[in-house]
This record gives structure tokens, sequence and C-alpha cells, in this order.
């Protein structure tokens, strides 16, 4: 078991940086000639057709604007290159807002052209290709027509297989393995693992069966969690297929993330469980259904073995939803089986584990003197689950801005449940039915001097001790009332201005009066900070149009942060990565800060409605623009997700996500620093 949990740890790490991206199908198809000029010069004309709703560029395109058309012709000792590739098709300019300036973009159809000189008679190859960038709605992918002709022979060249930003083709066996490793990985998230304690207990209720019947059940546990996790991916790709709606994916596995509703069920029915495991009532596989014969007796607790699957991939939606609905964005862009297959490669490797533990109550039920230290393990499980439900809640809290469950209230239903369960370990506390403990196991003790360490721990963070290692379950600290390290820090940032400031008068008394302009000074109250605040007292905007005033204001590049109240990626980042010095200075003193929450429930107000050019449809909260933000933008829902920004919304580093390198992360902010001085950006598309 040990080995097993290493391996899976060391899956999760490595795969975490990954990041699936949308790939839009080929939108240009392309007709390549040759046409003779006089006896010694001739044309290589490339004509584009050009899917509805998509451009591509001239060949002569400014610094500071989209990949211009590019001819990439490998001359040999027959030709030669006569001048540069050119436009045949006449369109007038277009402006760009966003870049500032003027060039041509082609719809519908285009042709280019390039003029070669031949340097000896007769026929030869003409190989190399074209290069060139299509975009529809913001959404923008990089691609190559290859070109292999025969002078003497002149062809069409149908169009290739599209390929990546980073040249190469789509690959369905490294989706697979990427699926399989987020499916090991997906194990160890904080709503997942919770749900293997209720797979044990669960299968425990299985006396009198035989090995083939245990077998059975666990097998049929196995395809329902796989047939429920695939079918209905498959039912939605075909729906989103015809009828189109590029983001309905993206919103369902939202609403499942972050909707009241869902987390209220999954909040319950965490405490269900845990009821059970006190011993209010049992869970049982459908007993109560009618067995008429010994035969049919494996397959008459199917309905209950349904009900577990489903559970199981309902809660896990909490936490694996946006690995799930990155993947699919690929169906909204033309895939249709490649979601699919890799969905299924990402169901096996979640199920194969729950599958095992499913197996595993009939050995425990085969040890000796088995059964009262089973009863122990269902009660501790019950107060484990008691403190773990409280997730759930704490999602809906957040995004709903209910403020019920703030990070003081939270950890003390934390403090009190593992509190109890050290009383419950020491005998202190029994439920009914139970013996009396009269003497300590060494197993035991361990296990309750590890409960109350774990208890001490917590108890400081009632008053601002971060944390760490529970950073993704806890609530933010900023919510916390009484924050002791925030109220220290605010005073002692007060104490070291009033010292600058009067250092600062008396050195600058003769000299100019002229100063930097602060934040604080630029602009009123930041929008939406009733709503939101950063942490580690940092300082910062949540709004993006008001976070790029502030930037262009004091000349400071953005970091951009597109994170959410349930994102549990994103609180382990803030808590681990941005508390270190290096890292909250820089992001404090050389940045604007803008964090974009995607999952949201407050409305907009009316006027701030609008109608998303990606999908069509109207969006009224706050986490449903900056969602769509996001997804139009950068071609991905998952979060956190970590972009740096000039002053026009150019990129100056490839975005990042959920990575606890912190030197990685110093690098990251210092490269975007160094390429916002010198004007660098980093070309983004949309693969």
């Amino acid at each position: 078991m040990k080995k097993l949990f290493i391996c899976l740890l060391m899956a999760f790490v490595a795969v975490m940086p990954l990041r699936t991206q949308a790939q839009i199908i080929d939108p240009v198809k392309w007709s390549i000639t040759i046409e003779d000029l006089n006896e010694n010069e001739f044309d290589l004309v490339a004509t584009a057709t050009i899917d509805p709703q998509f451009h591509i560029y001239s060949t002569k395109m400014p610094d500071l604007a989209p990949l211009p058309t590019v001819f990439d012709i490998q001359t040999s000792e027959y030709f030669e290159a006569v001048g540069e590739a050119r436009d045949l098709t006449d369109v007038a300019l277009y402006y760009d807002d966003i870049f500032e300036t003027e060039y041509k973009q082609f719809a519908g159809s285009a042709a280019f052209a390039q003029t070669f000189r031949k340097l000896k008679d007769g026929s030869f190859p003409i190989t190399g290709e074209i290069s060139y960038q299509a975009c529809k709605d913001g959404q923008c992918v990089s691609l190559t027509e290859d070109v292999n002709l025969i002078y003497g022979e002149p062809a069409v060249i149908e169009a290739a297989e599209p390929e990546t930003t980073a040249g190469t083709k789509s690959n369905i066996w490294g989706m697979i393995l990427e699926a399989i490793l987020w499916g090991f990985a997906a194990l160890l998230t904080p709503c997942v693992f919770p749900m293997i304690p209720m797979t044990v207990s669960f299968f425990m209720h299985g006396e009198g069966e035989s090995k083939a019947q245990g077998r059975f059940k666990a097998f049929m546990y196995f395809v329902f969690i796989v047939l429920l996790y695939t079918l209905p991916i498959a039912i939605i790709i075909m729906v989103t297929w015809l009828v189109g709606g590029n983001s309905v994916t993206a919103d369902i596995f939202n609403w499942l993330a972050t909707h009241w509703l869902p987390n209220i069920i999954f909040f319950l029915v965490f405490m269900i469980f845990a009821a059970s495991f006190f011993g209010a009532f049992e869970i049982t596989l459908g007993s109560n259904m009618v067995n008429k014969s010994d035969s049919k007796q494996g397959t008459n607790s199917l309905g209950g073995i349904f009900f577990m699957a489903l559970t199981l991939v309902l809660v896990s939606f909490a936490c694996t939803g946006p690995i799930v609905g990155t993947v699919l964005i690929k169906s909204t862009s033309g895939e249709f089986w490649a979601p699919i297959v890799t969905m299924f490669a990402f169901a096996v490797a979640f199920a194969l584990p729950f599958a095992l533990f499913a197996f595993f109550p009939n050995l425990l039920q085969r040890l000796p003197k088995s059964g009262g230290w089973l009863t122990s393990v269902k009660v501790v499980l019950g107060f484990i689950e008691v403190a773990l439900g409280f997730k759930f809640l704490s999602v809906a809290d957040q995004t709903y801005h209910w403020h019920l469950l703030d990070r003081e209230v939270y950890l003390g239903i934390w403090i009190v449940c593992f509190a109890l369960l050290g009383l419950y370990l020491l005998g202190k506390i029994r439920f009914k039915g139970e013996k009396e403990v009269k003497e300590l196991g060494v197993f035991r003790l361990v296990l309750i001097i590890i409960d109350f360490t774990f208890v001490i721990y917590m108890i400081p963070g009632m008053w601002g001790a971060p944390l760490k290692a529970l950073s993704g379950y806890l609530p933010p600290k900023q919510t916390l009332d009484f924050d002791l390290n925030r109220i220290i820090e605010e005073n002692s940032e007060k104490v070291i201005e009033y010292v600058d400031a009067k250092m600062a008068n008396v050195a600058m008394a003769p000299q100019s009066q002229a100063r930097t302009v602060t934040t604080e000074e630029f602009t009123e109250e930041p929008k939406y900070a009733d709503l939101f605040h950063l942490p580690h007292n940092l300082k910062g905007y949540f709004d993006f149009d008001q976070a790029l005033a502030a930037a262009k204001a004091l000349n400071r590049p953005i970091f951009v942060d597109f994170t959410g109240h349930g994102c549990v990626n994103c609180r382990e980042m803030e808590a681990n990565v941005w508390s270190d010095m290096r890292v909250k200075d820089m992001l404090r003193n050389d940045f604007i800060i803008c964090a974009l929450y995607v999952d949201d429930k407050t409305s907009l107000p009316k006027e701030e409605w609008y109608t998303s050019t990606y999908d069509g449809k109207e969006k009224k909260t706050i986490g449903r623009k900056y969602a769509d933000f996001q997804i139009s933008k950068f071609g991905t829902n998952a979060q956190p997700y970590y972009c740096l920004m000039d002053h026009n919304g150019n990129l100056l580093m490839k975005p990042r996500a959920y990575d606890l390198d912190k030197d990685a992360f110093v690098a990251f902010l210092k490269d975007g620093i160094k390429n916002f001085q010198e004007g660098t950006y980093y070309q983004h598309v949309i693969d």
C-alpha cells in the first residue's frame, strides 16, 4: 500500500503542470499550383478557401500584430527565390484596437504568390511549407501547409493534417497516457479519496457471500464507474456536435463544482455516510430486494452498487470537473472520438483503485477477531467524513458569499471533530454496543498522538497561522475575522512607510517634489473589493479593465490570476508559493495583481450583461464573464492559471498553471518583468 501511494503521488506531481488544450480543426483548405511567367520565372500560387467566421493574415504584417502568412520553400541548384511572397487578393486595411495598428486580413478566400527563377532546365522538386495563423472570435491557431510539387508536373496539394503550435501532429496516445495519469492522480484529490472509506464500508456487508459473488460485485462497481463517466460524456459530445454551443460542457462541470445545489447534496451524502458509520443506521447493498434463488443472489444488489458508483462519480466531479472540462473542450472545436477515448482511459484509471478496494472488505472479514476492530474503523472514518463533508458546504458558502463558514468557523468544526476523535480513541467516548477500552495498544496510541498533534497544529490557525498543509481544504485566510499576522504586517508597513517618508522629506527637501504615483492614489476602491480579497495582505484588483487602467497609469505589468472559490490547487499555490518572500515582494512592488474568479455567482449589473462571441450565450455573473474571458482568450478552463501581460493585454510569458516549484515561479515573474521592460512578447495561440 505504501508503494502504491508513492507511485500515485509521483504520478500526481508529474502530471500537475500538464494541461490539455483545445484543438481546432483546420479551417483553411489550400490549392497550390505552379504558373509560368516566362521562360525563366514562375510563380508558386497558393489559394486559400477559409471557413466562415475565420480569417487569415497578409504576407506583410507589422511587428506588433498577428502572425503573417509565410512561404518557406527550400530552394536548390535548380531554382532561387525572387523577392518575397506577396498578396494577390486585395482588401481594405483593418484597424486592430488591441495592437493599435493596421494590417490586411482575409475572410472567405485569399490568394498568395511567390516568384522563383529557374537556374537549370528540366524537372525538379519544390518542397517546403506555408505557415499561417487562422483566427475566429479571439481564438487563434498556428498551422502549416506542406508543399510537395514537381516543376513540370503541376498538381494541386490537398490540405494536410493541422499541426499544433509546437509543430507536432495531434497524438492520441499522448492524450490517452495523460488521461490515465490524471485518473490515478485524481485519487489524491480532497473530494475523491474520502470515498475510499465509503467504498470499504459499503462492501463490508457481504456475510455469506461466495468469493465469486464478491468479485462479481467489485467488477460491476468498476464497470458502473467507467460507464457513468464515459457514456454521459459521449452524449454531451454528440449534443454539442449536433446542436453547437462551444462552452456547454464547461458550464456543466462548473455547475457541478460550484453551484450550491450539488455541493449541498454532496455535503448531505457525506453526513449520511458519517451517521451510518456512527451506527445510526446501516447502508446496505439492497438487501431488501427479493432473493428468489441462490443463482440470482449476485445480481440482486446491482441497484445498490450502481447507486454507490453514481455517488462516487458525482462527488468526484467537484475536483475532477476542471480536468474533465478541459479535455472536453476538444469536442466543441471539431474533435469527436478523441475526447471519448481519453475520457474512457481516465475513467478506467480512476475506477481501478476503487475496484481493488471493493475486493478488500472480503479479505478484512477473514482476519481473526476482526469484528470489534472493524467497528472502530467505521467510527474513526465517521469523524473524518464529517470533517471532509464540510468542504462542499464551504465551496457553496464562498461562491455565494453566505459567510456561514468563514475560516475560523470551519477550523472550529475541524478542531472539535478531531478532538472528539482523539477522545474516542482514548476510550472516553463510546457508541452504542461498543466495549469499554481498558488498555491501549501501540497502534491506537500512535493514532492518538497523531490526532492530538493535528488538533494542536490547527489551533493557531484560528488567529492567522497559515496552516500550509491544509491550504487546499480550508476557506481562504482572508475570511478570518481576527488575523494576528495581518494586523502585525499592516502596522509594520505603516511604521516603515512613515519612517521612509520622513527620511525622504529630509533628503529631498531642497530638490524636486516629484514622486511616484502609488496604487492607492491612482484609483478608487477596487471593484468587488467587498466580495474578494487577496492573500498575504496583497493589494490588487478583481476587474480586468480596472487593472489594465491601473497598469497603464503606474507603468507596471499585470499579474492575472484566474482562480475560483472551489479551486483547491489555487489555495495551495497561494499558501505555498505566493507566501515566498521573493514572490510576495515582486507581486506587491512590480506588478498590478488582477484576481479573476471564474466560479463566482454574483450577478453583474444589467448594463454589463453581454453576449459572448465565443458561445453566443449571455453572461450575467462575474464568474461567467471571466470564465468566458479565459476560455475565449486562452482556450482553457482550468485553474489556477497565471498570465503576465503588458498594458495592451499582450502576453509577456507563456501562462503558468499549478506548480509548487517556488524557484520556477520566481523565475517566471522575473522573466516577465524583464520582457515588459524590453517590450518582448510571447505569441500565444489556441491550438
